[in-house]
């Protein structure tokens, strides 16, 4: 099926594949690594404070007595939060505006010029501070690049004998892009989602 070739393809990317991996894998530990431990996040210790790596405490105490593995993994949940809220969005948002992008031309090309930083600044001072607006601030900005990649992976594409076939059967350029294009350009839109995120 479609999906089937998309996660066929990812598979025989190596650097998609080890990427999903490493990025599953520590999605995994912020989940349940705080779960599992002993101690809480903001649990402190007047005994343990400053101490460095041991049985008890994996990667040492700060200067409160707080458990540091369970810190960074709970940190860790808001990070992952912020960036595969934002990644996903940006990828999204991206690979359909860049697939239009590419197929059609000079016609729906996106001015890149207006740097990230200063957009991003300007939108969280007007949200006020927090994830909600760190997100959107990300997703405003952060589209483009993806669109960009994904553009210039259509463009490449929409001229090989498979898309043409899919012309002359009568498909619609929306079920080109869909269907066609994007399931060989999935294995690279994993890697820089991975790379986003």
């Amino acid at each position: 099926t479609f999906w089937q070739e998309a996660w066929r393809r990812i598979r025989t990317n190596k650097a998609a594949y080890f990427s999903l991996i490493l990025l599953i894998a520590y999605g995994l530990l912020a989940i349940f690594a705080p779960m599992f431990s002993h101690y809480g996040f903001d649990q402190q210790d007047a005994y343990s404070m400053s101490k460095g790596i041991s049985a008890a405490h994996w990667l040492g105490t700060d200067s409160l007595g707080r458990d540091l593995w369970v810190r960074v993994w709970m940190g860790a949940r808001v990070s992952l939060t912020i960036g595969l809220l934002a990644a996903l969005l940006n990828t999204v948002i991206g690979t359909v505006l860049g697939g239009f992008c590419g197929y059609y031309g000079g016609k729906f090309d996106v001015i890149y010029g207006i740097p990230s930083l200063i957009v991003c600044i300007l939108v969280m001072v007007v949200l006020g501070s927090g994830v909600k607006s760190l997100i959107i601030a990300m997703v405003i900005v952060g589209w483009t690049g993806t669109c960009r990649f994904t553009r210039g992976e259509v463009y490449r594409l929409k001229e090989q004998d498979f898309v043409l076939a899919a012309r002359v059967m009568g498909e619609s350029a929306f079920t080109i892009i869909v269907r066609e294009i994007i399931p060989n350009i999935m294995g690279l839109l994993i890697t820089n989602l991975t790379m986003a995120i």
